[in-house]
């Protein structure tokens, strides 16, 4: 289980499976006594690699400090338990989950990145916990429920009747969850991605007739201060996300909260077909007071943007075809990506920050700003922009995994790229 796990001696560990392969619980031990070994053997940076500083800040100063954390130890182990496979492959451990406490006081389960990915590869929801200690020892059990999927009767009536582009889709969510999920699942991800595709039809039409006070309304911005931090840098910021939700609505009415920043929030766009439908598309962005650059051709204006302290939005899960993109893994799988984030990221020191977006179920959007994502450096610069375009396609998928069924599975992610005939390259689709 890795080196916390030696560290504390955890025992008494088990995991067992309910009938349902969704459904997971988990179950640990750990013994005070060793806790106590370790705040005496450990400052607090020591301490950092086991527990978090709002743990430590939550298990207090008193004498119940080391029972306290014991419980929290117990239940990181617990939550490991729920995935016996990738624990056996030192694929995650305890410090990939904290435990907080809710607005009752309840235990409340907050995976990291590789924890939060694993949670979306098998669908799960919420994990539940329940922790005690006596005086030898603490306890916590992890139980794991699947997550809840909707499928709308126009998802299903779709993929039935009107299966546009479904061996796509099927082809893409296999590749994603083929390991995780079985084929009644997948297509249920895929039924209920058809039944967001309508929705997204029919909002595109109804936005146009909306008054502006009616478009702010439909969408509720968080996390602000991600956005806000990055911006008072004075070096411009780059904004990364993809195909989530109805992000056109979600980031045009959203990033519409910021009046201030009218004009100084830019959109780098490919053109799509039919042109008039680009056409639609790119008008609406410049009524709305944003820029729109394209793909190729505009490096010196999205420089003198970031000069200017101006937002470049950057949808970045698409197919990029040498010389613009390079391949980088994404879900596991090489995929052609677009370097020139990364570059102009490399170059600008402009901070980097993921947004988000996602349909609730009343029908309103949210638009959501994360922690900016550290450019890789590295003595070699071709090396350093693949690990950083890797970084940024990491974000991506956690993105992806949180609510796959309003992510963009049309879109033919992982073409595969021949080799150079005469100086060009030609993208053909994998089988």
């Amino acid at each position: 289980m890795g080196e916390p796990v030696a560290a504390l001696d955890s025992v008494a560990g088990a995991a067992a499976h309910l009938p349902d392969p969704a459904r997971r619980c988990g179950i640990d031990s750990v013994r005070i006594a060793r806790i106590e070994r370790l705040l005496r053997e450990n400052d607090h940076a020591g301490l950092l690699r086991f527990f978090t500083d709002q743990e430590l800040a939550d298990a207090g100063d008193g004498p119940g400090r080391a029972a306290s954390l014991a419980a929290r130890f117990a239940a990181k182990e617990a939550c490991v338990k729920l995935f016996p496979r990738e624990a056996a492959l030192a694929q995650i451990e305890p410090a990939d989950f904290s435990v907080r406490r809710d607005n009752f006081g309840a235990p409340l389960v907050v995976p990291g990145p590789r924890a939060e990915a694993l949670v979306g590869r098998y669908r799960l929801g919420p994990i539940a916990l329940s922790m005690t200690h006596d005086r030898e020892g603490a306890q916590a059990v992890a139980v794991a429920q699947p997550a809840v999927l909707d499928v709308p009767l126009a998802g299903r009536l779709l993929y039935r009747l009107v299966p546009l582009r479904r061996r796509v889709i099927l082809d893409n969510l296999r590749r994603v969850y083929g390991a995780t999920l079985d084929a009644a699942a997948i297509e249920r991800l895929a039924q209920a991605h058809y039944g967001h595709l309508w929705r997204l039809a029919s909002e595109f039409l109804r936005f146009r007739w909306l008054s502006a006070a009616q478009k702010l309304a439909l969408v509720r911005v968080e996390n602000v201060d991600a956005f806000a931090a990055a911006y008072h840098q004075g070096k411009g910021v780059l904004l990364l996300t993809g195909h989530f939700g109805n992000w056109e609505v979600a980031t045009v009415a959203g990033i519409g909260s910021f009046p201030h920043m009218r004009g100084r929030f830019h959109f780098v766009r490919r053109a799509v077909k039919p042109d008039w439908f680009d056409r639609l598309v790119t008008r609406r962005f410049r009524r709305a007071g944003f820029g729109v650059f394209k793909k190729r051709g505009s490096l010196d204006a999205m420089l003198a943007a970031l000069a200017n302290g101006d937002a470049i939005v950057f949808a970045f899960d698409q197919h990029a075809s040498p010389p613009d993109g390079i391949a980088v893994e994404f879900f596991g799988a090489p995929a052609w990506t677009f370097k020139s984030l990364a570059i102009i990221a490399l170059a600008t020191g402009a901070p980097v920050v993921p947004a988000t977006s996602w349909r609730e179920p009343d029908g309103t959007h949210v638009l959501r700003f994360e922690p900016p994502i550290p450019v890789v450096e590295h003595a070699k610069t071709g090396e350093a922009i693949r690990l950083t375009t890797r970084a940024y396609n990491a974000a991506l998928e956690r993105f992806v995994l949180r609510r796959p069924e309003q992510w963009y599975w049309v879109h033919r992610r992982w073409k595969h790229v021949a080799p150079r005939t005469r100086g060009r390259a030609s993208p053909t689709t994998t089988a």
